[in-house]
């Protein structure tokens, strides 16, 4: 057995371990901060299923409109393929079967193609977090947006009902855009991966980065409603146009190098981010938060900004033609797609300028 072989037996053998202990009766630790501090009823009162985007006013929209000035447009979704970078074990794997699947028909002989698609539609590329995917385990169950819990009635292994990513895209995302650039904050290329989970460490964007990013770009200020954007040049590991010319071993190397930590928002800046009330935020890494973040708590922004007040995130956008284009605000239009129940969504986001 070669060395991976025996690191994944290793791993196998600890999950079945840790399995049969929980399974055994062994108390699973919780969290109530969501029941004694009040996360829900949200603010938007206890029937709410789409969170922040709610802010919306036809006002804010005619607003962001007139960001477009250029006539210029970037696509800001990566392109889906199977050895693209994904968390754990996620993947993406695409047949096309036949080849032609149908077909021929008619006088004309009309031949068509279909395709096969397994992976994790809503978790995988450029994915949009919707409100159910992240939770607390509480001594009531397991909490998520809005006081829901994976234990309500309407939740199955065929759908999370009123946790479903089809209640946000009811709404959708047109926003004026704002994109943090901080490798210009930092003077470099690349913003590094934290090495300590510590406000100081050049990888973790705190509040006081997010102000001076503000400052230093001439924005004005972060105001309700707005969908804030952070690049750290940390999304080139799996680059945007150049990922195909790469031989295996590269690739190999850039995902290890890309799923290694992250750098991003620290939890003082998405606290900052909330307070702006802004509706969405994403950058060009797979947690747009940083890996490992100030605190010791893994993933506190998702949490905090997600299942607390129903800030959702869009992670692995590729940023690099508005970092190109020196654009920092801009005209924002995403919605997810309306999938019954599910996490998340894959998607195509879209800037105008």
């Amino acid at each position: 057995m070669n060395i991976s072989k025996q690191k994944k037996h290793l791993a196998s053998l600890i999950i079945v371990s840790v399995f049969a202990t929980i399974t055994a009766g062994s108390a699973i630790a919780v969290n109530d901060a969501p029941l004694t501090e009040n996360w829900a009823p949200s603010e938007w009162g206890a029937d709410d299923k789409a969170g922040s985007v709610n802010r919306t006013t036809p006002e804010m929209v005619l607003k962001a409109t007139k960001l477009v000035k250029r006539g210029k447009v970037a696509t800001l979704g990566k392109v889906y393929q199977q050895d693209a970078p994904a968390f754990g074990s996620r993947g993406w794997r695409m047949i096309i079967p036949g080849l032609p699947t149908g077909g021929p028909f008619g006088p004309q002989e009309l031949v068509y193609n279909d395709e096969y698609l397994a992976t994790e539609i809503g978790q995988i590329g450029t994915q949009f977090d919707g409100p159910g995917h992240i939770g607390v385990s509480t001594s009531k169950g397991m909490f998520y947006y809005n006081g829901r819990y994976l234990e309500d009635a309407d939740v199955s292994t065929y759908g999370l009902g009123s946790l479903g990513v089809e209640h946000v895209a009811n709404k959708g995302f047109v926003c004026r855009g704002v994109l943090l650039d901080a490798t210009a904050l930092r003077g470099v290329e690349q913003v590094p991966v934290p090495k300590e989970s510590k406000r100081g460490d050049p990888g973790i964007i705190t509040d006081d980065d997010v102000k001076e990013m503000v400052k230093r770009q001439g924005l004005g200020s972060i105001n309700e409603g707005d969908c804030v954007f952070l690049y750290t040049g940390h999304g080139n590991e799996w680059h945007p146009s150049l990922w195909d010319t790469f031989s295996a071993e590269e690739k190999g190397n850039r995902i290890a190098r890309f799923n290694s930590g992250s750098p991003g928002f620290g939890i003082s800046a998405c606290d900052y981010l909330a307070s702006r009330k802004i509706i969405l935020w994403g950058g060009d890494t797979w947690p747009t938060e940083a890996v490992p973040g100030e605190n010791a708590q893994p993933f506190e922004c998702h949490i905090k900004m997600m299942t607390k007040r129903g800030i959702w995130n869009l992670e692995n956008l590729d940023l690099s033609q508005l970092v190109a284009d020196k654009v920092h605000e801009f005209l924002f239009v995403w919605s997810p797609l309306k999938m019954k129940g599910a996490t998340g969504s894959p998607g195509n986001p879209v800037a105008l300028y």
